[in-house]
């Protein structure tokens, strides 16, 4: 199948979406109902992320449904009203996951995509999540897989009961958690799994792209690599409607320089008390601030954990600064090409305007 077709494919399951497509990552917490609304009503696709419990997410789901049926777009309210599908997507966490809540969830308020992450058992666990999910939705929602190597790539593609519909190929560059030590870029990583899964007859399973992308021009390159469409996190922690303290936005204007001034560590996981993630295949991306400055130097991990949970509660949005701040600012390589808090709507229509003008200057060119 050609990229064109495939990229139709994947516009033509979500019809309110305008080429090229631009998803909203589901960003725990941070990614909610309003946020995901914003971004589908501009040509996108947005995702809610996970909540702080599994059971978070019927809350949420509710909660969309009941924006769109208030102030949903004429583009989008006959896919709610006349199918009965949410124009948004869903991200499931799935190494501390519950599937049954899950199953609840999107049997009542059945989203268009479903993002599985972080399986704690590898591909048994998308397995069951996949048929599972499936069988509650009859189909109208989309399963997309996340993953950050080719292995995944093939081994997902392969399975004949959690076979994604679409991959979303995440490079090292991409903030939040992804691949602790195995991970490559993009730029080598989307060709890649591109080639082989075509080599393999699976060349049909459209590619997103996450990673470093912030603007029109990382969209563009994405999709020259062969992606269907792009993804992003970081630019959407400074939109309006994201689900943020101002002092977390703060740092993510202020910070430059991503791969000098972010690291990929689960010491601020450690520090806000959350344990359990399966360390040796999944560690988050953060900016740098003092936490890390003086555990580098070799400060007992209770003495920053004293420190990070006084800052927590004394210092306001100076807990997240770069230069005396103390807790996770979850950020991607590309956090210094965000310098600006703007609508999700306006974010989604810049970069889509963008790459247009990027690519029609690259068809003069040759």
């Amino acid at each position: 199948m050609t990229a064109s077709r495939i990229t139709n494919a994947l516009v033509g399951h979500y019809p309110w979406t305008s080429p090229p497509l631009i998803i909203s990552a589901p960003m725990r917490v941070m990614s909610g109902p309003a946020l995901a609304l914003a971004v589908s009503e501009a040509g996108g696709l947005g995702f809610i992320g996970p909540g702080i419990k599994p059971d978070s997410i019927l809350t949420d789901l509710s909660e969309a449904a009941s924006l769109f049926s208030e102030r949903g777009s004429a583009a989008l309210k006959p896919l709610v009203e006349d199918k009965g599908v949410l124009p948004i997507g869903i991200g499931f966490q799935l190494w501390n996951g519950d599937l049954t809540s899950a199953k609840k969830a999107v049997e009542k308020f059945t989203p268009a995509a479903i993002w599985l992450f972080a399986p704690k058992d590898g591909q048994r666990d998308i397995d069951e999540w996949t048929e599972g999910l499936r069988e509650v939705t009859k189909g109208k929602s989309q399963i997309w897989l996340q993953i950050g190597t080719l292995t995944e790539a093939v081994e997902a593609a392969g399975s004949t009961r959690g076979r994604p519909d679409v991959l979303v190929v995440q490079g090292q560059e991409a903030g939040g958690h992804g691949r602790t030590s195995d991970g490559a870029s993009l730029g080598t990583l989307v060709p890649e799994i591109k080639d082989v899964l075509e080599e393999k007859d699976a060349g049909d399973i459209p590619l997103v792209a996450a990673g470093g992308i912030a603007d029109g021009r990382g969209v563009a390159a994405a999709l020259c690599l062969g992606a269907s469409g792009v993804a992003m996190g970081t630019r959407f922690l400074c939109s309006n409607e994201a689900r943020i303290k101002k002092g977390y936005q703060d740092a993510v204007l202020e910070a430059a320089d991503g791969g000098k001034n972010t690291v990929r560590t689960h010491l601020y996981n450690h520090l806000r008390g959350t344990f359990g993630w399966p360390e040796e295949k999944w560690a988050p991306r953060t900016i740098i601030n003092k936490s890390w400055e003086e555990h580098t130097q070799g400060v007992d991990f209770e003495q920053l954990r004293e420190k990070h949970d006084q800052s927590v509660k004394e210092d306001g949005d100076k807990a997240w600064g770069k230069q005396g701040g103390r807790t996770a600012t979850y950020a991607g390589t590309g956090v210094g090409l965000v310098r600006s808090v703007d609508p999700a709507g306006k974010i989604v229509k810049d970069a889509r305007e963008e790459t247009t003008k990027i690519l029609k200057r690259l068809q003069s060119m040759v």
